[in-house]
């Protein structure tokens, strides 16, 4: 497996993969304009055969810290550490810039905690990072539990 980070040819693997798992209720969807303004931020895996079988961001969205977002492995290739490889090497990207606070906003608070993160209450993040959220369909009712990781 290759980790490394997104490019423009990746754009449309990425997107039928986090949409996959979108159309599930599984996690938000993201349309294509917004993935090409966060490749900057996206990491994949690349599997030799099937091509890109991961992805995962870090956006930067505070002072010292960043969020997780994004993150999707093929469910042919779940259960493989594709994820948890993903994570660590987002926080380790994210240590480099100076990151000390690493969230994430998910649904699936047992993987991240497996990684380290703890569940924490949304009031103790900055307001700041929900500047996005006034866009998202579940705006204000929003159900994703937020998880915290201390760099």
């Amino acid at each position: 497996m290759i980790y490394r980070k997104a490019k423009f040819i990746d754009i449309e693997a990425i997107y039928e993969l986090v949409n996959h798992y979108a159309d599930e209720g599984l996690m938000l969807a993201r349309s294509r304009n917004a993935l090409y303004e966060s490749l900057r931020d996206m990491i994949v895996a690349v599997d030799e055969k099937d091509g890109i079988v991961g992805v995962g961001g870090l956006h930067i969205t505070w002072e010292n810290m960043a969020e997780i977002r994004s993150l999707a492995v093929d469910p042919g290739h779940s259960r493989r550490g594709i994820g948890r490889e993903i994570v660590r090497g987002l926080i380790e990207e994210g240590k480099e810039l100076g990151i000390t606070d690493v969230f994430t906003l998910t649904y699936q608070d047992q993987f991240f905690q497996k990684c380290g993160f703890a569940e924490i209450t949304k009031d103790q993040l900055p307001h700041k990072i929900w500047k996005e959220c006034i866009d998202c369909p579940k705006f204000p009712n929003c159900n994703e539990i937020a998880m915290l990781y201390r760099v």
